[in-house]
């Protein structure tokens, strides 16, 4: 064998291998425990990128491990291929978006199969395929079928200038990202999925039966979920429209999680889309305007809550439910009309936001909670001004002296006693629109028809195929121009008609690609046997940013089809990892127009302060300042990315893989440092270079005879096996770096054993354990080692090799090594029997060279043993 490491050649056979034998293909086998690992599947943006590896890696260790171990291991892996970065890159290339995406995924898919992973490619599946979102559109029509999804407005991020809607993400400061023409809010017809149905089955089990997954993220589900209860009522009024019908019926309902403050009510706030609001508006030219530019920008609770709490008097009023008194209407720009009423109640005095928007405009602020030994201010905020726990109802007529509790109950029953009201549970949860005025993504199957209005597509049709030839020019969708997708016969009359123009939000997409992974070619069925067999998902990786949503209608899309009698399982995730961020140093400066110039880290040296931190940089090709902004998540804009193929050309993939998995735990972050990378590559020369010394004695070594070993031969097993153990437990708990950190540890004790003649088997027994060890991490030497040193004749293929079992045999101490201390200082070491007493240490020790040399002729005062660690004699 070559006594030189080169990873290209060695990565490159083995590779060659599993090809030639299509070692990672998987099948359905009812005799094998299964076991379905996943990782999220890529956008293809054209270039992995490190967290990419990181991620991939995680699962790949867990694939080929559980494998040695004897399971039937799925690592399937797919493309979220639909999406607006590609309707952008056509923009700018002057390409179709079909294009773009499929060449992405090629060099994405090298790239994948360059590092080595044992992906089952004949599984593979491109959300872009209309053999994947075929599916998508026959579950849409089920659902619409069930009452799950349904038609109806929703208020949308315009563009005027790019006639298109806009995602709350790409809206700047109320302005189209791309266009700069300020958004308005428009109210158009859209399809919606009601998870609202499954919320209360979504939180019981996400609090409930999911062990398996981090406590952070089933928080944050809980909360996006957001179980309310509380009290919905109505304040009444007389306000009519044009044709003198009262508007809403006479009623301006709210919820509130605080009826025990309804005393303390002094205004209320509507949405700029509310009824109330567009009536006043119609003679209030001010308010219109105001309105108007309410309107614009996003529609999410996130992006309103940064916004400045603006509003304008309505010149309306309705009356206070219990005491009859007029309480002033107003429209607030932080008022959401899709969430609840689209209505408020205003109580200053106990709610911080309008406390600060009472203060603004000048609006009454009346205290009707107290709390003993508290001072109220109505100059200032104070937390415990919303205190429900210790607060008490004060200026609330019969209600006073109430606690939160009391009130609320007496505050609901008056209520309900007049018909305005009652308790209530609410949710956060919204549902889900899934409508998107975009081209690349899954054409909704419906057809319009003048006559008979909105008609599904009869399944025989479907899938409804997107024309994959067209280029967008930032017009607006382009399928509004296509006359050939456009023009159809209506499926129950005959006449012309047209296609919906709508395509799914891509959330759509990735709520299921999981379980197609397990029937990836069936023509006739969405899902069959395939994911019968292999969900629920035994471990799901991926990155905390898909924490809420992704995750959230993945586990609504599984109780739909469960429903429907498509899957048997409530929830698609047993076992969730979220992996850390991979991170790098970033360097920048202004330049003379006042933007920012970022440097690729290699550009750059460190200027450091006394105690070694880094305080800034200088260009290494003029020696010019640079600002230093610490660390943070690897990007192309930032020049901080670091390309995996670049390095795995220089190093190899194992290097790459064996770095990602050594530098951090797997849920935390990891930092880039190249010396990290270079330390990896020098491991992986030294297993090799062992290997190479030592093949001829590896190959002709026999099985492990232990009546006949020596004691240094014995003193390795021993070491070999207690790691062994260790890694053997950090497999289980998936902490990968302390698994490559025992595999440093072995090749140590292997490097720095002197092999007495005889010793040979040990020998070998203690690299089949290194190599079997560290295979999930670094597949390709190990594999080159195992096959050219002779394991694979007797054990078989490292691939399908058994994982090494502890013998406990071997952890067991002939004999022990203890420090000796004289007088509390370190001055040697004894050998003692492992089962030595109390007796015998005391007397090894006194009868050592080392207590007699240091002892300086003075006797033994007192010996204090602490047993297997030290001996201390006093004198």
């Amino acid at each position: 064998m070559n006594d030189k490491y080169m990873p290209a050649e060695v990565e490159g056979a083995a590779q060659a291998h599993w090809n030639a034998r299509d070692a990672y293909r998987v099948t359905e086998d009812a005799s094998k425990p299964k076991f379905y690992a996943c990782s999220m599947l890529p956008y293809p943006s054209g270039k992995l990128h490190m967290g990419h590896v990181r991620n991939y890696t995680i699962n790949d260790m867990l694939t080929r491990q559980l494998r040695m171990k004897g399971m039937n291991v799925l690592m399937p892996m797919g493309w979220d291929a639909f999406g607006l970065p590609a309707e952008n890159a056509a923009i700018k290339n002057q390409v179709p978006p079909a294009q773009w995406t499929y060449s992405n995924i090629a060099y994405m898919k090298k790239q994948m199969q360059a590092m080595g992973l044992a992906i089952d490619w004949s599984r593979e599946v491109a959300t872009c395929s209309p053999a994947y979102y075929k599916w998508n559109q026959w579950l849409f029509l089920k659902m619409l079928e069930a009452g799950i999804a349904e038609r109806r407005t929703q208020v949308v991020n315009w563009d005027p200038v790019d006639q298109t809607v806009l995602a709350n993400e790409q809206v700047v400061d109320g302005k189209g990202w791309r266009s700069g023409a300020p958004v308005e809010k428009r109210e158009i017809p859209g399809y919606y999925l009601n998870i609202t149905q499954y919320a209360a089955e979504l939180l019981d089990h996400v609090q409930h039966h999911l062990p398996g997954w981090p406590e952070r993220v089933k928080l944050m589900q809980e909360n996006w979920i957001g179980k309310s209860e509380g009290v919905r009522f109505a304040f009444p009024h007389e306000i009519r429209d044009a044709n003198g019908a009262l508007i809403q019926d006479g009623r301006l309902y709210v919820f509130t999680t605080r009826a025990d403050t309804i005393m303390g009510v002094t205004f209320c706030a509507v949405a700029p889309e509310h009824p109330l609001a567009t009536h006043a508006a119609q003679g209030n030219p001010a308010l219109a305007a105001f309105i108007e530019q309410a309107q614009q920008g996003g529609t999410t609770e996130a992006e309103l809550a940064t916004k400045d709490k603006e509003g304008m008097p309505t010149g309306l009023f309705v009356q206070h439910p219990l005491t009859g008194e007029r309480i002033e209407v107003w429209v607030g720009n932080y008022v959401l009309m899709s969430y609840g009423d689209g209505a408020v109640m205003g109580v200053p005095a106990h709610d911080e936001r309008d406390f600060a928007f009472a203060k603004k405009y000048g609006l009454p602020i009346i205290q009707v909670v107290t709390v003993d030994g508290e001072q109220y201010s109505y100059d200032a905020w104070a937390e415990w001004y919303g205190d429900k726990q210790r607060g008490v109802v004060i200026n609330s007529g019969n209600y006073s002296g109430l606690g939160y509790q009391d009130a609320v109950d007496a505050i609901a029953h008056d209520l309900a006693a007049k018909g305005l009201g009652e308790k209530k549970t609410t949710w956060r949860l919204r549902d889900w629109g899934i409508s998107r005025q975009r081209y690349w993504g899954t054409p909704i199957p419906i057809i319009h028809c003048a006559d008979c209005g909105p008609v599904p597509v009869p399944e025989k049709d479907l899938p409804v195929v997107l024309p994959e030839e067209l280029i967008p020019d930032g017009s607006g969708n382009p399928l509004n121009k296509c006359e050939a997708f456009l023009n159809v016969g209506c499926p129950r009359c005959g006449q012309p008609a047209r296609r919906e123009t709508d395509t799914m939000d891509t959330f759509v997409d990735s709520s299921w690609y999981f379980m197609r992974y397990c029937d990836p070619s069936n023509d006739e069925k969405m899902v069959a046997e395939g994911t019968q067999y292999w969900m629920p998902m035994d471990q799901y990786i991926g990155g905390i940013e898909h924490a809420i949503l992704h995750l959230l209608y993945a586990r609504f899309w599984t109780k739909v089809m469960r429903d429907l009698g498509l899957v048997k399982v409530d929830e698609p995730f047993k076992r969730l990892l979220t992996q850390g961020m991979v991170l790098n140093h970033i360097y920048s400066r202004r330049t003379d127009k006042g933007g920012i110039e970022y440097f690729w880290p290699h550009e750059v040296e460190n200027v450091f302060d006394a105690g070694g931190k880094i305080v800034g940089a200088k260009l290494k090709s003029d020696g010019s300042a640079v600002e230093y902004g610490g660390v943070g998540t690897m990007s192309k804009s930032k020049n901080n990315g670091v390309d995996p193929q670049e390095l795995i050309d220089r190093y190899g993939a194992d290097t790459a893989r064996l770095f990602v998995m050594f530098a951090s735990p797997p849920e935390q972050t990891l930092e880039w440092n190249d010396a990290g990378v270079e330390g990896a590559h020098r491991f992986l020369k030294r297993v090799w270079g062992f290997g190479a010394k030592n093949a001829a004695a590896i190959a002709a070594a026999g099985d492990v005879a232990a009546g006949t070993l020596s004691a240094g031969a014995k003193a390795l097993r021993r070491e070999v096996h207690t790691v062994l153990k260790q890694i053997s437990y950090d497999y289980e708990r998936m902490q990968y770096n302390t698994v490559v950190s025992g595999a440093m540890k072995l090749l140590n004790a292997l490097e720095d054993f002197k092999a007495a003649p005889g010793d040979e088997p040990v020998l070998r027994e203690g690299f089949s354990v290194l190599l079997r060890g560290l295979y999930p991490a670094c597949p390709h030497i190990t594999h080159g080692l195992w096959q050219q040193l002779g394991y694979a004749d007797r054990l078989g293929e490292l691939l399908d090799a058994p994982w090494p079992e502890v013998d406990d045999a071997a952890l067991v101490q002939d004999s022990i090594e203890l420090m000796l201390q004289v007088n509390g200082k370190l001055r040697g070491s004894i050998t003692v029997p492992a089962g030595a007493d109390k007796a015998a240490i005391e007397a090894a020790a006194l009868a050592s060279p080392d207590f007699a040399k240091f002892a300086e002729g003075k006797g033994a005062k007192k010996v204090i043993v602490v047993p297997g660690r030290l001996v201390n004699v006093v004198v």
